[in-house]
C-alpha cells in the first residue's frame, strides 16, 4: 500500500473506517475503554481518537480538530468532547482515569423559537423603519424642505444608517452572537465601560420610541374621530387615552411570546404593502374636484418644480429641524440585531436582513417623497367653491393652483389653509385610491414599529442586567419560559412608554430620541473602526464589505449631527454616557470579553516598550524597579505596601512567587493564579505578579532575577523580607537565603531587605482566622510553611488553592496610614551609588510620608554636606557620627559570639567527638580563620547597632547601607549574623539597602 501512495496524494480516511480497531491489549490492560466517535474526539467512556488510531496504529489521546473544542455551549443528546491538555498528552497513564467523569443524563431543554433572516431581521427592520414618520410626516417634510433637500435628508440618513449597518454586520460576524443586540455588539467589542453606558441609553431610547410610534397611531385615530365628529375629551387628551390603551394591548402581545409577536409583525407587513400599492394607484387616478380642492392634481411638472425647492415655515423650519424629525424613522435598522438571541443564525441573518432593509426602505422613502411632491400643492383651502369663475380676473390669484382653475389666495395670504402638504398630515390618505387602506397602513406601520421597540428595549436591557454592570437593575434581568422572556423588563419599558405618551406631541418626542440613537450609531461605527486598527488576530469578521475609514467617518458624522440637531440634548446624551462610563471604570467589573480596547492597550504598551530599546539608559531617568520576593502577596502585605508606596505611578514593581516542586498542572496553576493579581488590585497596589515553578528556592529566584521584565522595563532592585528565626532553621536554608543575595549582586542588582519587629509573615494570623471561620481547615496543610525552606517563608504545595488566600479579609499595615511627625533616619555609611539616599527621597514625596523629616547620618566625612546639597534632595539635616569607629560593648560582643557559636567549626568537632569536619563539606560553617579575618567587620556591625539604638529609637523608618559579605570568604551564617546584629532589637522598621555600585544620582544637567 505504501508503494501505491504518492507523496502528493491525499488519503481518504473514510475508506479506513471499520477496517481498524483498537485491540484490547493496547488499552493498557486497566479496564478502561477507548471508544471513539465517527468524527473523532472522546466520549465519556473513551479517550482515543479513531483517526489517530488509524494513522498511528496505537491508542493516543491526540484528537483531530473538532467543533466541540472551540464551542462554549453543549448540545443535548451527546457528550461534549474535551481537548486534552498538554500535560495529559505526555503524562503517565494513571492520570487518565479521571479525565472524563460520566455525566448524569438530563432532560432535554425546551427548544426556543428561532427566526430566519427574512422574518427575523429584514421584515422587522423594514417595519420599524416604516414608522409613523412615513405616513404622517414625510409629506410635511417634503413641503418644508422641498423634494431636493428631502432627498438629501433621506440619503444622508440612509448613508449614516448604511455605514452603521455595515459596521454592525462586521461586528456581528466576528464570532457567535448571543442575545442583547446592540448592547452585546458594543460591549463585546469596546468593553463593558462604553458598552454598558450605551446599552442603558439605547434601551431607554427604544422605550421612548415606543411612545413616539404609539402617539403617531393615536394621532391618526384621533383625526379619524375628528372627521366623523367624535371626541372623548379634547384632542390632546384623546391622544393620551388612545395611546395608553394601545401600548397596553401591545404589551399583551409581547407577553404572549415571540411567536405571537412575529405573526403580528408579518400581518402588519402585508397591510403596509397593500397600503403602498393603494397609494401608488391613487397618484395615477385622475383627481376628483374634492381632491383638487384639497390640493391634489395628480402628476404635474409645475407642481414638481414648485415643490422641489424649500419653503421653511414655523419654528422647526430648517434643514436640521427637518432632519431631526425624519432621522428617527431611519433608526429601525437595529431592530433585527436587538433580538439576536432569537435568530437561527445571527451571523448570516443580521448582515443580510439589515442591509436589504436599509436599501428597500430608502427606495420607498425616495419614491414617496418624489410622488407626493409631484401631485400635491403646499397650500389648499379644501373648499369646493374656491374655483376661478369664467371671465374673472386671474391677476390677483396666488399660487400654482390658479393655472388649474382654483383660487386659494385668501387662505394663502391669511395662512389659514387647512389642506396641502404644509398643513394636512393625512395627505397620503387623501391621495390614495382608498383612504381606509392608508389608515390601515398607518396603523400597521406605527403599531409594528411600536411593537418592535417594545420587544427590543427589554431584550437589550435584560442582557445588560445579566452582566451586572450597574446596581439595582439586576432585578429586571430575570427571564421566564423557553425563550427566556424578560417580563420584568417589559413592564419597565411599558411604564417609560406611558410616561412619554402623556406628552402627546409627536414633534416633541422625536428629537428626544434622535441623539440617543445617533450616540449608539457613533459607538457602533467606532467599535468597528477601533477593532480594525488594533490589528488583533481575533478580529476576523466573515462580512468583508466594510471599511474602517467609512466607519470612522460614520462615527464622526453621527457626533457632528448630534450637535447640529440639538446641541444641549447632545451634551446631555454625552454627559450621561460619560457618567455611566466613569461609574463602570470606578467599579471595574470582573468581566473579560476580549474587547478591542484591550487589544489597543496591548499595541500601545508593545509600541512604547519597543521604543525604549532605541534610547540608552541615562542616570537622570533612573527609577528603582523592584522585584519583590513576596511569595503569595497576600501573606506579606507589609512588604507589598512599603514597596508600593515609592513605586506607585513612579516605577516598576513586580511580586515574585516561587512554587517549589516539579512541573505539574497544579503547580503551574498555583504559580499563575489570577487571584494574586486580584488581591493586588483590591489593595490598590500597582504591581505585576510573576510566579515560577522550580526544584528549589534559589533556582526559582535565579529564574526571576534573569527572566523578569520586558526589554528595558525590567527590575534592577531585589527586595526581600528579613529571615526571622534563621538560627532555628536548617543551615541549608540559611545558605540558600544568602546565596540569593550573592546571585543578585552577581547580576548587578541592588538589594533591599525589610525587617519589622512584628515580622512580615501573616501565615499564623491567617491560620487563626481560618480556624475561626472554617474549623478543620488547616492552612499549613495547604501551605508548606517550611520557614526554613525559602526566603519568603512560604511555599505552595501542589494542592494549593490561592483563591482561599484572596478570600480572607484584607489586613492593615503601618505603611497604609499617614505617618506621624517623626524622622526617616538614613545611615549613608558606604557609597553604593546613591540608592540609600534616593529611596527616602521618593518616600518623602508621597503624602503618607510627607510630614516626616529626613535625617542623614554619615561617618565622619564633613565634606559630604556639600555633596548632598548638590543632589537637590532637600535633606537639610546632616549629622556626623564621631563615635562610629569605637569598639562595641563587651556584652554585645559576647551575645554575637553566642549567636554564631553553633555554626563554628570547633563546636561541631566537639559535638561529634573530634570527628573531622571541614567547611568544604558544610560551607555555612565558620572556621576560626574566617572568624578572625572578618572580626573587624563583625565589630562594626555590633557598634552600628548600638548607634542605631542611641539615635533612632523613635524614628518612623531606619534606612541603612547594607554590608556586603565577600563570596567565598564570608560564610553564609556569618553574613546572616551580621544582618541580624545590625538591625536587632529595633522598634522602627529597618530597611537594609545596597545599590549595585552604579550611580543613581547626579548633579549634572546632562
Amino acid at each position: 500500500m505504501e508503494e501505491t501512495l504518492q507523496s502528493n496524494e491525499v488519503i481518504n480516511l473514510t475508506t479506513f473506517r471499520g477496517q481498524y480497531s483498537v485491540s484490547p491489549p493496547l488499552s493498557g490492560g486497566d479496564g478502561r475503554g477507548y471508544a471513539v466517535e465517527e468524527n473523532g474526539g472522546y466520549d465519556v467512556n473513551g479517550v482515543a481518537s479513531r483517526s489517530s488510531a488509524v494513522l498511528s496504529g496505537y491508542d493516543t489521546l491526540d484528537s483531530p480538530p473538532s467543533y466541540d473544542f472551540y464551542a462554549n455551549t453543549e448540545v443535548f443528546g451527546r457528550t461534549r468532547k474535551i481537548r486534552p491538555s498538554l500535560f495529559q498528552l505526555h503524562s503517565n497513564p494513571e492520570y487518565l482515569s479521571t479525565l472524563f467523569p460520566e455525566d448524569e443524563p438530563t432532560e432535554p431543554p425546551p427548544e426556543p423559537t428561532r427566526f430566519g433572516w427574512v422574518q427575523g431581521v429584514m421584515v422587522r427592520c423594514m417595519l420599524n423603519i416604516w414608522g409613523v414618520i412615513l405616513y404622517l410626516r414625510l409629506p410635511w417634510i417634503t413641503a418644508q424642505a422641498g423634494i431636493g433637500l428631502t432627498w438629501i435628508i433621506i440619503l444622508l440618513s440612509s448613508c449614516i444608517t448604511g455605514i452603521t449597518g455595515l459596521s454592525t454586520s462586521a461586528i456581528a460576524t466576528n464570532g457567535k452572537v448571543r442575545g442583547g443586540g446592540t448592547y452585546f455588539l458594543i460591549s463585546r467589542s469596546l468593553g463593558p465601560e462604553l458598552g454598558g453606558s450605551i446599552g442603558l441609553i439605547f434601551a431607554f431610547a427604544n422605550a421612548v420610541a415606543v411612545a413616539m410610534h404609539t402617539v403617531g397611531f393615536a394621532e391618526t385615530v384621533q383625526a379619524l374621530m375628528e372627521e366623523n365628529g367624535s371626541r372623548m375629551v379634547d384632542p390632546i387628551n384623546d391622544i393620551r387615552i388612545i395611546g395608553v390603551i394601545t401600548v397596553t394591548c401591545l404589551l399583551a402581545i409581547s407577553l404572549a411570546g415571540m411567536e405571537w409577536e412575529s405573526k403580528a409583525q408579518v400581518m402588519f407587513f402585508m397591510v403596509i404593502m397593500v397600503s403602498f400599492a393603494n397609494y401608488i394607484v391613487g397618484t395615477i387616478i385622475p383627481a376628483s374636484p374634492q381632491k383638487q380642492a384639497r390640493g391634489f392634481f395628480s402628476y404635474r411638472a409645475d407642481i414638481f418644480a414648485e415643490n422641489f425647492v424649500p419653503n421653511w415655515r414655523g419654528p422647526e423650519g430648517s434643514f436640521f429641524g427637518m432632519f431631526s424629525i425624519f432621522f428617527p424613522s431611519a433608526t429601525g435598522i437595529l431592530a433585527g440585531a436587538n433580538i439576536s438571541g432569537d435568530l437561527k443564525d445571527p451571523n448570516v441573518a443580521i448582515p443580510r436582513g439589515t442591509m436589504l432593509a436599509i436599501f428597500w426602505t430608502t427606495v420607498s422613502y425616495l419614491v414617496i417623497s418624489a410622488t407626493i411632491g409631484s401631485c400635491v400643492l403646499r397650500d389648499a383651502s379644501g373648499h369646493i367653491n374656491d374655483t376661478i369663475m369664467t371671465g374673472s380676473a386671474a391677476g390677483d390669484c396666488l399660487g400654482t393652483a390658479c393655472s388649474y382653475g382654483w383660487n386659494f389666495s385668501e387662505c394663502i395670504a391669511n395662512k389659514t389653509c387647512s389642506y396641502g402638504l404644509s398643513n394636512y398630515y393625512q395627505t397620503m390618505s387623501m391621495v390614495s385610491g382608498f383612504a381606509p387602506l392608508i389608515a390601515a397602513g398607518i396603523f400597521g406601520a406605527t403599531l409594528s414599529s411600536a411593537l418592535a421597540c417594545l420587544v427590543s428595549a427589554p431584550k437589550v436591557f435584560q442582557c445588560l442586567c445579566k452582566d451586572k454592570l450597574y446596581p439595582v437593575i439586576g432585578f429586571f434581568g430575570k427571564g421566564y419560559g423557553k425563550n427566556d422572556e424578560p417580563y420584568r423588563s417589559y413592564l419597565l419599558t411599558y411604564i417609560i412608554a406611558v410616561c412619554f405618551i402623556l406628552i402627546a406631541e409627536l414633534n416633541t418626542i422625536a428629537p428626544i430620541i434622535s441623539n440617543f440613537f445617533l450616540c449608539s450609531y457613533a459607538l457602533i461605527n467606532f467599535s468597528c473602526f477601533h477593532a480594525s486598527i488594533t490589528n488583533s488576530p481575533g478580529w476576523r469578521p466573515s462580512f468583508r464589505f466594510y471599511s474602517k475609514w467609512a466607519s470612522l467617518v460614520g462615527a464622526v458624522v453621527s457626533v457632528i449631527i448630534m450637535f447640529l440637531l440639538t446641541w444641549w440634548a447632545a451634551l446631555i446624551a454625552i454627559g450621561i454616557v460619560l457618567f455611566l462610563l466613569g461609574y463602570v471604570l470606578y467599579k471595574k467589573p470582573s468581566v473579560n470579553w476580549g474587547s478591542s480596547v484591550q487589544a489597543g492597550s496591548y499595541n500601545m504598551a508593545l509600541s512604547y516598550c519597543m521604543g525604549l530599546n532605541h534610547v540608552e539608559d541615562h542616570i537622570k531617568n533612573y527609577r528603582p524597579q523592584c522585584l519583590v520576593l513576596t511569595g503569595p502577596p497576600s501573606l506579606r502585605p507589609a512588604l507589598v505596601d512599603f514597596v508600593g508606596t515609592f513605586t506607585k505611578n513612579q516605577s516598576l514593581m513586580m511580586c515574585g512567587n516561587v512554587i517549589i516542586g516539579g512541573p505539574s498542572p497544579e503547580a503551574v496553576d498555583a504559580a499563575n493564579s489570577s487571584s494574586h493579581v486580584t488581591w493586588l488590585n483590591k489593595r490598590r497596589i500597582k504591581s505585576f505578579y510573576q510566579g515560577v515553578v522550580a526544584d528549589d528556592l534559589r533556582t526559582g529566584a535565579q529564574i526571576l532575577l534573569q527572566g523578569a521584565g520586558l526589554g528595558r522595563i525590567r527590575p534592577n532592585i531585589l527586595v526581600m523580607g528579613f529571615k526571622r528565626n534563621w538560627n532555628k532553621c536548617p543551615p541549608t536554608s540559611i545558605e540558600n537565603y544568602i546565596s540569593i543575595l550573592h546571585d543578585a549582586f552577581d547580576l548587578q542588582y541592588g538589594v533591599c531587605i525589610l525587617r519589622m519587629k512584628e515580622g512580615l509573615d501573616l501565615s499564623h494570623q491567617m491560620q487563626a482566622h481560618s480556624n475561626a471561620t472554617e474549623p478543620g481547615l488547616d492552612i499549613k496543610a495547604i501551605l508548606v510553611f517550611g520557614r526554613c525552606r525559602n526566603l519568603s517563608n512560604v511555599t505552595f504545595s501542589a494542592a494549593v488553592d490561592p483563591d482561599s488566600l484572596t478570600a480572607l479579609p484584607q489586613p492593615t499595615t503601618i505603611f497604609q496610614t499617614r505617618q506621624e511627625k517623626k524622622t526617616i533616619d538614613v545611615y549613608w555609611l558606604s557609597d553604593d551609588g546613591g540608592l540609600t539616599l534616593l529611596l527616602p527621597y521618593l518616600l518623602k514625596r508621597k503624602k503618607r510620608w510627607g510630614r516626616c523629616k529626613v535625617r542623614v547620618f554619615v561617618g565622619g566625612e564633613i565634606h559630604l554636606t556639600a555633596l548632598l546639597s548638590k543632589f537637590r534632595l532637600g535633606f537639610h539635616e546632616i549629622l556626623v557620627l564621631p563615635d562610629i569607629n569605637e569598639k562595641p560593648q563587651p556584652e554585645h560582643v559576647k551575645k554575637f559570639e553566642d549567636m554564631l557559636g553553633p555554626y563554628r567549626v570547633h563546636a561541631i568537632q566537639k559535638s561529634r567527638g573530634g570527628d573531622a569536619q571541614t567547611t568544604g563539606d558544610c560551607p555555612w560553617m565558620v572556621s576560626d580563620e574566617e572568624f578572625e579575618k572578618n572580626l573587624a567587620k563583625s565589630f562594626r556591625q555590633i557598634r552600628l547597632n548600638e548607634v542605631l539604638k542611641d539615635y533612632s529609637r523613635d524614628a518612623a523608618l531606619i534606612i541603612i547601607t547594607m554590608p556586603v559579605g565577600r563570596k567565598g570568604a564570608c560564610p553564609s551564617t556569618l553574613y546572616m549574623a551580621w544582618l541580624e546584629t545590625l538591625c536587632r532589637d529595633l522598634r522602627p522598621p529597618v530597611l537594609l539597602v545596597r545599590g549595585n555600585q552604579d550611580s543613581v544620582l547626579t548633579f549634572y544637567c546632562q
